[in-house]
């Protein structure tokens, strides 16, 4: 009489067959990940630049243009001062920066290394007032052109839109912003761990000066508890695929190398932005000038990302609505802070679209 195999009851050869397989697999992802840590740090920002102005903390890089003709309006990007520019420019085939070069803009970068011990006074009027426009007059002079089309990433867009509403009738042509906070009364956990009832910035200023990049860090972390360890899963369940893995390690790198802060300016921003929300409310005053959004009159897009965990949807919609321009357009897209700029999908989506905002309105 033929036996019956139970249908929960899996053969003997069958079952040890695949605890080998699956002990090899484990065997190769360990090889993959010790080779991972014992690489160093990958190679980034790989595109060819010019360092144009270097001055204490500011960095502006010129990209070499890979085409015969040039976008007549050349683009500059203001990147987040708590984290650096290459994070536009990953590697090769994962650089928005490479993107729109190779489609024929001329683009330009603010980039920010650590503060000096004194340049711990630095605030928002340096940034907005001295940083931006410095450099704007340095891209007009390099390129020949007047006009510029601002890009700001997070903190980098709100120095961006208060240059932009403290400059009208500038040289400003189009902005185009990600993931900018506007209403911070709305940034979830952010505003949470930073309660003024708790955080003490005055004490941690005055103590550090330069708040360190460990602290910058840790607040990021604690936006996302588990980030760490669901991305250290991830890798492990991917570490077969090279692609994962190259990525991986770059976004790993910029993640690791947050910047500190200027201790004054992290003090102001602290104060009126996140705590008072001075910029949504129309309250806010830089070197003397009232900081008003209906202000700004040029081309904007704004992209926001779907489940973004530091900058959630909620703060930065009112944007739109508190623009003076005709000519504005929102993206939301689906990805996170960071994937919405870098990565796979941002290649796909976002860089594509702000090829077809910038490419017409830059003639």
């Amino acid at each position: 009489m033929k036996e019956t195999l139970d249908p929960g009851e899996v053969p003997f050869e069958i079952e040890e067959d695949r605890r080998r397989r699956l002990a090899a697999e484990a065997l190769q992802k360990s090889a993959k990940l010790l080779e991972i840590a014992s690489a160093g740090v990958p190679a980034v920002g790989l595109t060819p630049k010019d360092v144009l102005l270097e001055r204490g903390t500011l960095r502006l890089y010129h990209y070499r243009p890979k085409t015969d003709e040039v976008y007549r309006v050349p683009v500059l990007i203001v990147m987040a001062t708590t984290n650096k520019g290459f994070l536009f420019d990953l590697m090769p085939g994962q650089s928005m920066v490479e993107c729109l070069v190779r489609r024929g803009f001329d683009v330009y970068m603010i980039d920010w290394a650590e503060p000096r011990p004194e340049e711990r006074g630095l605030t928002l009027a340096h940034y907005t007032q001295d940083f931006i426009p410095s450099c704007i007059d340095r891209v007009r002079e390099d390129s020949g052109v007047d006009d510029v089309s601002l890009v700001g990433y997070c903190q980098g867009g709100v120095l961006a839109l208060i240059y932009a509403a403290t400059h009208v009738g500038g040289p400003l042509k189009n902005l185009v912003l990600f993931t900018t906070p506007i209403d911070q009364h709305q940034m979830g956990l952010a505003r949470i761990w930073a309660d003024p009832r708790f955080h003490d910035v005055d004490a941690l200023v005055d103590f550090y000066g330069v708040i360190p990049e460990s602290i910058i860090k840790g607040f990021f972390e604690m936006l996302r508890p588990a980030g760490r360890r669901a991305g250290q899963m991830r890798l492990w369940d991917h570490a077969l695929d090279q692609a994962y893995v190259s990525s991986f390690a770059v976004l790993e790198r910029w993640g690791n190398e947050t910047l500190p802060l200027a201790g004054e300016y992290f003090r102001e921003t602290t104060k009126k932005l996140l705590w008072r929300n001075e910029l949504y409310k129309g309250e806010l005053v830089v070197a003397g000038k009232r900081v008003e959004l209906g202000a700004i009159t040029v081309p904007v897009l704004h992209a926001v990302a779907q489940h973004d965990h530091i900058v959630p949807y909620a703060a930065s919609r009112p944007l739109l609505e508190m623009l003076g321009s005709t000519d504005k357009h929102e993206i939301l897209l689906k990805g996170g802070h960071v994937s919405l700029v870098a990565g796979p999908r941002a290649k796909r989506r976002l860089w594509p679209a702000v090829d077809r905002f910038l490419s017409h309105r830059s003639v």
